[in-house]
């Protein structure tokens, strides 16, 4: 009889801690995913001042037509983007035709003074900040979630119920590393 209280105990505290496990990881993968969805509320408001800058800078510049539709072409595959490594890439290449869009401008100084133009510079630079406050937050996240699904014994419940890695949003070379310069 004490032996069915002991096995019956010792299931109950293995259920525990599977229990406590299972929803510890369930946390960090809502959380992962909530980081990503910081990182998606930030990237739709990229997309959606591009047009607008785009169409001030037409204004002043109509002849430089390969730069805007490098610049649209960058946010369409951008936008289409699924995972992290597809948006890190994607990313990356919009980000160098911001910068060519910006070295355009740099040639016109009725449109760097033009009050539009700022603000629409001002807000990019605002969100590129906002995005890469939430690319720190999401890379925290997808390290302690990837690194609890490491970690023994963690890493054997993980693999029972399919949890797996996730992929870091990461720049690619060092000359993306650097930011686009929106100043004038």
């Amino acid at each position: 009889m004490s032996s069915f209280f002991i096995l019956l105990g010792l299931l109950v505290v293995v259920g525990g801690w599977l229990v406590f496990v299972y929803n510890g990881l369930v946390t960090m993968r809502n959380r992962v995913a909530e980081a990503w969805s910081d990182i998606d509320v930030q990237l739709k408001r990229r997309y959606d001042l591009i047009p607008n800058l785009v169409n001030t800078v037409k204004g002043y510049a109509s002849h430089e037509k390969e730069t805007f539709e490098n610049v649209t072409k960058a946010r369409s595959q951008a936008m289409q983007a699924q995972t992290p490594a597809e948006h890190s890439k994607a990313e990356n290449f919009l980000s160098e035709t911001l910068k060519s869009l910006f070295a355009v401008s740099e040639n016109y100084p009725d449109l760097k003074a033009n009050q539009n133009f700022l603000e629409l510079q001002k807000e990019l630079t605002d969100t590129e900040n906002k995005i890469q406050a939430s690319r720190r937050f999401y890379n925290g996240n997808v390290r302690d979630f990837n690194t609890k699904l490491q970690v023994f014994p963690t890493n054997v419940v993980a693999g029972s119920f399919g949890f797996s890695a996730r992929d870091f949003f990461e720049l690619g070379s060092e000359a993306e590393k650097e930011p686009a310069k929106a100043e004038f």
